[in-house]
This record gives C-alpha cells, structure tokens and sequence, in this order.
C-alpha cells in the first residue's frame, strides 16, 4: 500500500518571535534573516537531514532538480545565492517514520538555465535548503548549479614520431577546456589502450601517453579521446613508426681459394640480417664481401731424366739402359711420366751363338710375321673402304615436321641383299609397293613383316632424313627402299602441342588449364609397374617426373616404381643463406640398382647463373642425414646434373631422396617467386578478404597454394605473375592501391605490409601469405577494381591489375599455364619415349663407334647443347644411348623432335665439309611422295 501524500501549501510567514530568533541563533543560522514561525513536532529535537541537495550541471536547456529531506521538519524551504526561494516554486511530500513517529518532510525545486545564466556573482550559482522544527533550524550543504559544456578544439594534438625500437615514445594530449573537465582515453587503430593490461604503457601521466620501450608492435595511428556529459571530442590521429637499424650477422668461413694453380681469391660474406633494417631504418654501413688473395699450389708432370749409357753386353747378348721420372718428378698431384723406365735392345747386331743355333726357328717366325703383317693390312683397307662408303650422312630441308605431323609416303623395294632394308628377305617385286598409312618416324617396327631384329642393330647406311614444311618426311636409303608405315596409337600426343607457343623457354612447353585441373590428391605420390621396356613416372602438376630407360630393368622382370613429393617439414636444413631450390623427392625402391641411368627431373626456382649461385644436389641418408652428392659444375663420373631455366635434369644410377641447395655467391643471385593473388567473402557479407602468395616459382608451390585456397573458397583473381627476388638482403613490401573510396575501404595501417628479406629468402618451400580486409560501405557493391602492388625495397616490383565480381556466378574463371600431365602419371612402354625405339637403335649404332671424320657421340652431345662432363658419358656402356636419354627428360612436355633434327642436320653438315664424296657422286634415291601447300 502507498504511504499518504500531504502536499502543503506554503504561504509567506511573519518574522519569528524573540523567542525563536534565539533558537534559530541557537542553530547557527545567520542573525539578520528572517524565518517562518514554526510548530514543534516533537519535544528535544533539531532536524536532521537525510538527503541534502547535490551539485548539479545544466546540459543544454533542460532544467535541474535539487532535492532536500529531513527529519523531524515542520518546514524546509531552499535559498539560492543567499535569497528565499518562492514557496510557489516548492514541492512539498510529508510522511511518518514508523518506527520513532517523527514527521519527515521532502521539498524539491527546479533551476533552470537561465535562473544560471542571468546570476552574475563572484562565485557559482548555489541553493541550500533550511529545515524547521520547534527547537530550532538545520542548513543543508551549498549545492552548486554549473552549465555543462565541452569546446571543440583540443588545446594541444598528439604529434607523430619515428623512434628506433626500444626507445620511449611519449605522446602530449591536453584536451579542450569543458564543465565538467573532460576524461582522456587513448586509441591506437581505433581500438581502446588500457594500461592496466599492459606494463609497458602508462596513460596517468597528465592525460599523456608514454611507452617506456617501444617495439615493432607499437607501430600504428594514436588518437586521444575527451569526453564529458555533453559531448566527446577526437583529436588529430599521430602516426608512430618502429624503425629497426639494420646489424650485420657474423662473418661466414672463408671459402676456398677459386684458383686450382696459382694466384686467386678466397673471400667471406656476412648480411645485414642481425636485425635486418625494418620500417624505413638504415641499412648496414660497411662492405658485406670481403676478399683476399690466395695462392694455391700448381701441379708439375713429371718428366723423364736422359737415358743412362747402356750396359754391358750380357751372357744373352741384350745390354740394357734405364731413366727416372725425376726431371722434374711429378708433384702437387701432377702426372707420372708416360712410357718405359728401362730399355733392352741386342747389342751384337743379331750375330749371337744362340741366335745362330737356331737360324731355322727364326726363318720360320719371320714368314709368318711377314703373313700376319699382310693379312693385317688387306683388312684394315678393306675395312676403310666400307667405312668411306657407308657413311652416315644427314640431310634436314625443314624440321618443323617433326613437332607438328607427318605425311605418307612409299618405299619400293628394287633390290636385294641390304642389309639395311627393312626385311632384307623379302624378294624384290618391281611391280607392286605395300602402302602403311601414317607416320613412318614414329613407327616403332617390331612387327617382324616390316624388320627382322637383327636390322635395328646396324648401323645407318646413307640415310636421307628430308623433313618438308607439308608435313613430310622422307627415310631414304641407297637401294631405294620405299614404303609406308603406321604408328601405333598413342606412340605421340596428338594435336598442336604448340599452339599456345613457348613460355620463357623452349624447354618449358606449357597448356591453359582451368584452377578445376589442378590435383585434389592429399600425398603427391604415384606409382607403377615397369619391366624391360622402361617407361615414364609423373607427380601430376608439379614438374616431378622420373624416365626409366629400355633395359635399364632386367629381362622378365617387373619392378613397382614409386615418385613422390616430401609435404612435411623437411629435415633438411641449409646453414646461412643456403636455399632449398625445389621440392624435397622421393624415388624408389632405395634396395635396387638398375644397369642404365635413369632421369630424375626436380624444378627450381633459381635464375641460372654460375656467376651468381652455386648449386648443389644432396642426398639423405639411411640414417637421416644428408650427404652431398655433386656440385651441378664440377666434374664427375658418378652422376650427371643438366641446369634448365625451370627444372634440373639429373642421371642417377640409385633410388633415394634427393633435393638441390643453392648458395648465393653474389647479392644479384636472384630468386623466381611467383605472385598469385586470391579472394573471397568472408562470414559478414559486407567484409571480402584478399590473400596475396608469394611462393617459389615451381608447379609444386603453386598447386599446394591452390589447394589451400580451394578449401577456404577462394578464387583465383588475376594469372599470377614472376618475381625476381635479390639475395640483397632488402625486405618486401605489399600494398593494395587504388581502391574506390565511396565503394570500399580498409583498414587504417593495414594497406601496406613488409616482410623482412630472412623470413622471404629462407622460406624453405613454404609460401608467404599476407592478408588484406575490404569491406563494402553497401550491399549492392558487387564489383572490385584495385591494383596490388609487389615490390622488394630496390629490387624487381610487379603490379596486379585485380577487376573482378565478388558475386561467383558472376565471375570470370581466371586461367593459368600449367603442364597437362594429370591424365597420364605413368606410360609404359614404348608410348613413353618420343624417339621411337627403331630410330634410337640405329643413332647409337652410328654414334657410338668413334669415327674418323667426327661424328661420334661427343658431337652428338654438343648439338644438342651438352658440353659439360662429358667423362661422364665416355663411362657408359652406351654414350648415345644415356644423351638420348637425357633429350627424352628435357623435351617430355613439348616433344621436340625438332631440335634433335637440327642436330642431325648440322652434323650431315659438317659431315658434308669432310667428307671427299660429294652430294652429286652419292646415288640420290627416287623418292615418290605427296606434296602439299605447293611443296
């Protein structure tokens, strides 16, 4: 139930009697005022009071309200500014305490903005209220009334500073001048500072800021706030930039003196890495190499001394001489001396007894040698001759023909008994040709009808290899043999492999294909069986393929091959500013050796250049560790290393796990890293995130970026773009411009992101990524236009155009230049290799044999650009047949036969200039043919 309300109206009141005056006097009240004449409302006691009014502020035009109650109270009326407030303009509410029967009284008035603003006094405007009881009267607390206001300027604005990292940062705010006085807060990047949560800043200092150590992390844009009960105020924002001064690391081991003989250079290297400068600080003064001249020692052949005088004749009439290898003797790994140490000769000019005794014996051994000599003689001309007339010639009029088809064409046979005639046992018909539809080049004849398997052993006799621009191509031989053959299906790639041309480098033949292409495997791992015939093993999309040559596996024997990619962390770790080049592979079985090399090839993402890196293949061990195999420069006869642009061919004779080191000699080694930028709509539909990678330029990298991005929903914006990032030990930045303002916006401080040079050059395959926030102002913004920016601090700078809709069904696929390979992992067999197997047969039985006039395998491997560590080769079994090889792993995507019928051609060339028979004494082939395009 609601207590009764007893509202009483007051009315003016006489002045009190004397009585009273000095009861009020008795309360301490003020002499000259006068008070209303009061009722006791119980015996003994003043009034109390239990609210007393508080101080107030005006906000605008809205009125206050000042309050007052006591106990007991017969009256209370208010005093402002020493004068009776109207009793016309009191509320009054009376009530009874329950518990002691005393009357308590509740009075409250309002004040308004211009009762304040019309007081002008020395002080501020202020009312008290003045409680009555019988005994006497009670003066509650003065209670000022202050109009509330805040300004608009602050009186000092928060300045930007650069200071280096861990000096003390200290940032003045005084705020605008306001009643009440305004509390301060601080900002950084929108986001409140509370001092309590971190010991390194302190906000209590005078409404400043003060970091006592600044780190990388206090870089950003510091606002002050300031607000009261009216309003809040923001200042200017002050940006505090980080600087990090570049220290040098620690000098490196000297390396070893670059001269093999005599005077060189040995030098050592350290970085600016120790910190690397960061934020605009300086780089390292002084020299990062250091060089100093070193002499090594030159090795000294030995030379044989002058022969001794001859002895004396001995009992079996020879008398002997001798010399030493002493003139100099060899030294510092120089060489012995070649031929004999001693020398025996008859020293009485063949009249010995014993000679004598036995003059029938030497009559007879001396006819015989003299049949020997002969018979010697008459071989090796006759041998000569055949040589001079079944020599192996090559004659190449367009080799375009052997990348982009072939025409059909007849052979006739018109003469027996050659041996180079595809079946020499067949009789000759004049009359009737046998017609075989399609390529005859890459025919692979082991169809007995066509060649008897003795024939692919012989060598070439005066073949004509005429390639026409109709597609043709004519295989000539002297006895006129004429006829079609057909490939089997699948022995080529059929369509225009060049239709889109080539990327970079002949040797990195390349397709358009869809991000849908891309690989959806978990391990990047294939296997299969091979047996005699050899065969071709491909990790799909990564550039990692194994070739196993024909024979290098035993005669009915099969073999599970297994190629795979290392995704974990790799337990190889390079020392200093070594790289990892290329993805960590894995080839076995490791328990079996094969008796031809195989070819491994791994991509890479140096720019080749041995002045600048020198590279290295290393490989683990049983026990985890890795040993190195070979630098890709120096000579050797255990393995083989080709440098590409793209990818490093290497012949190995053992299964294992193997990886390429570089090491940078210079700071312009460079390192390829491609661009790829990715988007997509984050969880709030207004917000779309933009990931930028910067990866190693190998297919590897980027198929683990893209099957990354797949699972987050994230689509390829623009077809990524190269690199070429320095070993100059500068950072890289990336920034997103030129976005619309009205359309988009991103974060303050978030619109440029730097890298340190360590954390790029020393990746160790994993991609860098860095993510920039957009976020819509509306709904209906669907489009994006804005340029993201990759650039290393005085190195290479690239620029991505992005304009794309952030709606998918309305976005463009965007594509990219990859290899189609996904569909064959593995190809068995003769469909593997682009050479067919007969011509192989025949060009190794040709180059194999050295030859008078030149044309050996070492030609062959200088035509086809191999003139490094040829000793390699010069220790197989077959030198032509491991060249061939190495050709079949650089060419597996582009099939160009074209450049192997270069090399014929220029080695029928040279042969031309050689040889004493020219063209028009050799008997030129009737050759019947089709010709198109006017050919």
């Amino acid at each position: 139930m609601e207590r009764p309300v007893v509202v009483v109206v007051l009315r003016k009141l006489p002045i009190a009697s004397k009585s009273w005056g000095s009861v009020r006097g008795n309360a301490g009240n003020d002499n000259s005022e006068a008070l209303p004449e009061s009722i006791p409302s119980a015996p003994g006691t003043l009034p109390h009071f239990m609210e007393e009014p508080d101080d107030a502020y005006i906000i605008k035009s809205n009125p206050i309200v000042l309050r007052c109650k006591a106990m007991p109270a017969m009256q209370i009326f208010f005093k402002c500014n020493g004068e009776w407030v109207h009793q016309n303009e009191h509320v009054s509410e009376e009530s009874m305490d329950e518990t002691t029967g005393l009357k308590i009284r509740e009075v409250y008035i309002n004040v308004t903005r211009q009762q304040v603003e019309d007081f002008h006094g020395p002080e501020d405007y202020w009312c008290q209220c003045v409680a009555w009881s019988h005994l006497g009267t009670s003066k509650s607390r003065k209670a000022s009334v202050r109009i509330a206001y805040l300004r608009k300027n602050f009186e000092q604005d928060p300045q930007g500073k650069e200071v280096p990292i861990e000096g003390m940062i200290v940032l003045h705010c005084r705020p605008p001048e306001g009643v009440p006085a305004a509390e301060v807060e601080w900002l950084k990047n929108e986001e409140p500072i509370d001092s309590n949560l971190d010991e390194n800043i302190d906000t209590r200092a005078d409404h400043n800021l003060i970091i006592r150590q600044a780190r990388l992390s206090d870089s950003g844009n510091y606002t002050c706030m300031a607000a009261n009960i009216v309003a809040k105020r923001r200042s200017m924002s002050a940006t505090v930039v980080v600087y990090v001064n570049g220290g040098w690391s620690s000098w490196t081991e000297w390396s070893n003196c670059n001269a093999r003989c005599g005077r060189g250079w040995q030098k050592r290297s350290r970085t600016c890495t120790n910190p690397a400068p960061l934020n605009g600080g300086a780089f390292c003064e002084g020299m990062s190499v250091q060089k100093i001249t070193c002499t090594s020692l030159c090795p000294v052949d030995g030379n044989w001394e002058v022969w001794s005088e001859w002895s004396v004749c001995s009992p079996e009439c020879e008398h002997l001489r001798v010399r030493e290898c002493i003139a100099p003797p060899p030294r510092n790994g120089g060489k012995y001396c070649e031929g004999l140490s001693q020398e025996s000769e008859n020293c009485t000019e063949g009249l010995c007894i014993q000679d004598i005794e036995n003059a029938s014996d030497i009559a007879l051994y001396s006819g015989l040698g003299a049949a020997v000599i002969a018979v010697a003689v008459l071989v090796v001309g006759v041998t000569l001759y055949r040589r001079s007339q079944s020599e192996y010639g090559v004659d190449v009029i367009d080799s375009s023909a052997l990348t982009g088809g072939f025409q059909t064409f007849n052979f006739k046979t018109v003469r027996q008994g050659n041996s180079l005639l595809l079946n020499s046992s067949m009789q000759p018909d004049l009359t009737v040709s046998r017609t075989y539809s399609g390529p005859i080049c890459l025919q692979d004849p082991m169809d007995k009808e066509l060649m008897t398997e003795s024939s692919l052993f012989n060598p070439l006799s005066d073949i004509k290899v005429k390639v026409h621009s109709s597609f043709m191509v004519s295989l000539g031989v002297t006895e006129r043999a004429e006829y079609h053959g057909k490939a089997h299906s699948g022995t080529f790639p059929h369509g225009n492999n060049r239709a889109f041309g080539t990327i970079q480098s002949r040797n990195k033949a390349t397709y358009i294909q869809n991000l849908s292409s891309i690989s959806t495997q978990s391990e990047l791992k294939t296997t299969a069986i091979f047996g005699h015939l050899g065969g071709r093993l491909v990790v799909p999309n990564t550039g990692v393929s194994l070739l196993i040559p024909h024979g290098a596996i035993p005669e009915e024997s099969s073999w599970e091959i297994y190629l795979a990619i290392n995704q974990r962390e790799s337990s190889l770790q390079p020392e200093g500013t070594d790289v990892l080049l290329g993805p960590e592979v894995t080839c076995g079985p490791s328990d079996v050796s094969v008796s031809t090399p195989f070819a491994l090839t791994i991509p890479h993402c140096a720019e080749v250049n041995s002045e600048h890196w020198s590279i290295h293949l290393k490989k683990r061990t049983q026990q985890g560790k890795w040993e190195e195999v070979m630098s890709v420069e120096e000579e050797t006869t255990s393995c083989y290393c080709l440098l590409d642009p793209y990818a490093c061919h290497i012949l190995l004779n053992s299964f294992g796990t193997y990886a390429l080191i570089g090491e940078p000699i210079s700071d312009c080694a460079v390192r390829q890293l491609k661009v790829a930028v990715f988007g997509c709509l984050s969880c709030n539909s207004l917000d779309y995130n933009l990931r930028v990678y910067c990866m190693d330029n190998t297919p590897c990298s980027f198929q683990e970026v893209v099957l990354d991005e797949r699972l987050q929903g994230g689509q390829l914006l623009e077809e990524p773009k190269l690199l070429h990032f320095k070993g100059n030990t500068f950072s890289l930045q990336i920034s997103v411009l030129d976005i619309p303002p009205f359309l988009w916006r991103i974060k303050p401080f978030t619109a440029c992101q730097e890298v340190p040079f360590s954390r790029v050059w020393c990746s160790n395959q994993k991609p860098l990524h860095c993510a920039f926030s957009l976020e819509r102002y509306t709904p209906a913004t669907t489009q994006l236009s804005c340029k993201i920016c990759v650039r290393q601090v005085k190195g290479h700078e690239q620029i991505l155009q992005i304009q794309t809709s952030i709606l998918e069904s309305e976005r463009e696929s965007i594509t990219f230049f990859a290899h189609d390979d996904s569909n064959f992992p593995a190809q068995m067999g003769a469909k593997a290799f682009k050479i067919p197997y007969s011509i192989r047969q025949r060009i190794c039985a040709t180059f194999d044999t050295p030859n008078a006039k030149g044309k050996d395998w070492q030609m062959l491997a200088q035509k086809n650009s191999i003139s490094r560590n040829l000793s390699y080769f010069a220790t197989q079994r077959s030198p032509s047949a491991v060249i061939l090889d190495l050709w079949e792993a650089r060419h597996q995507h582009d099939g160009d036969l074209d450049s192997l019928a270069c090399a014929l051609e220029e080695i029928g060339r040279t042969h031309s200039k050689i040889s004493d028979i020219t063209e028009t004494e050799i008997e030129e082939p009737d050759f019947n043919y089709s010709r198109q395009n006017g050919l």
